[in-house]
């Protein structure tokens, strides 16, 4: 193959010389020449001269308005990385974060997400976060025996253990996983409505809390059921000399997004996410895990702070209880920015993971939600 153009085609006929050609004699055949492109040195078909305005090597490009892409350079077509309008991942979009945007994109979606969805965002992590860790904070404290046996130990002179102590320690231990339980499914249905915001206003779609909140209780069944298991492997680990329950934490964080947006499989499919790109996921996930850890360890140690000069049972009378009360309320809001932060960054390093698999925008993400 050559980069020169194709020789002429010779005339086909029966070999007589053309009259209209001016070198053979009018009227009469003349001395024909050899065709075009034939070389009677080798006796074979040779390769004709270049027509006039080309070169080889071009040295300019074709000229404007010719060669095989009429009008363009050399590489026709969309610049690398681009994707037809709604067939792929946007650059700009508002929740995925491209491929090679690293750590700034990822920071600057997770605010771009608080600050276009905080008007629901926020009552929607206080009724379903907030509230209900209060309340099972006030229970608990309310029917916590630790006053009580302190106070048995005190009476006696001889080392022994309280009166009921089997019995009152498993109810206490019922109370709390219960109370997890059911705080638990509650909430799963602010999980689900923080992410159909989320998702939903990334794609320029409108999304009112009344909404949020119906998507929410459709699906929190299933994402609590899941939640369920998946807390359940991490608390096995956890029996395992810590490190395996730290792993599965990070293998499975992507579970809750997996199930929302896929509803299969989540539990492997979080897996191989992790796995596949195991410093990029580790990387965003244990920055969520830092900024959780310092927003509940802060209420926290404020919580302790505020009730102990209350007594060891605060609920001994109405004033002391009421100051419990407040305590707990104010330090449970403050870690609101906490619930926050695991939502929202587990939420945009999910839409990246998908992004590293293939073209995907927030548009689709919002119609996977249904």
């Amino acid at each position: 193959m050559t980069d020169q153009p194709p020789p002429p085609t010779p005339s086909s006929g029966s070999g007589e010389p053309d009259p209209s050609d001016p070198s053979s004699p009018a009227g009469g055949p003349g001395p024909a020449g050899p065709p075009p492109g034939w070389d009677p040195a080798q006796g074979s078909w040779g390769a004709a001269p270049p027509q006039q305005g080309w070169a080889f090597p071009p040295t300019g490009g074709y000229p404007p308005g010719s060669g095989p892409y009429g009008g363009q350079p050399w590489y026709p077509g969309p610049p690398v990385g681009w994707y037809p309008p709604g067939h792929g991942f946007d650059p700009n979009d508002a929740l995925v974060t491209p491929p090679g945007a690293g750590i700034g994109g990822w920071f600057n979606r997770c605010g771009g997400a608080l600050r276009r969805g905080w008007r629901q965002l926020v009552p929607i992590m206080l009724l379903t976060q907030v509230l209900p860790a209060a309340v099972l904070s006030v229970v608990s404290l309310g029917l916590d025996p630790s006053a009580k046996w302190a106070a048995q130990a005190e009476s006696t002179s001889t080392p022994a253990l309280p009166d009921n102590f089997a019995a009152e320690l498993l109810s206490l231990l019922v109370l709390l996983v219960g109370g997890s339980v059911v705080v638990g499914l509650v909430q799963a249905v602010g999980w689900a409505a923080g992410t159909w915001v989320i998702t939903k206003q990334a794609a320029g779609q409108p999304a009112s809390l009344e909404a949020a909140l119906r998507y929410g209780l459709r699906r929190a069944l299933g994402l609590w059921g899941w939640t369920l298991l998946v807390s359940l492997l991490i608390g096995v680990g956890v029996c395992f000399c810590v490190l395996p329950g730290i792993y599965l934490a990070f293998a499975l964080s992507m579970a809750g997004p997996v199930y929302l947006f896929e509803r299969h499989n989540p539990i492997g499919r979080s897996f191989r996410m992790f796995h596949d790109r195991l410093g990029l996921l580790l990387g965003r996930v244990a920055l969520v895990a830092a900024a959780v850890i310092v927003g509940t360890l802060i209420p926290g140690a404020l919580e302790g702070i505020g009730t102990s000069p209350l007594g060891t049972d605060p609920f001994s009378s109405a004033g002391t209880a009421a100051g419990a009360v407040v305590v707990i309320g104010i330090t449970a809001v403050l870690a609101l920015p906490a619930h926050l932060a695991q939502m929202i960054g587990l939420l945009v390093t999910y839409a990246e993971q998908r992004a590293h698999e293939a073209p995907v925008n927030s548009a689709g993400l919002a119609a996977e939600l249904g």
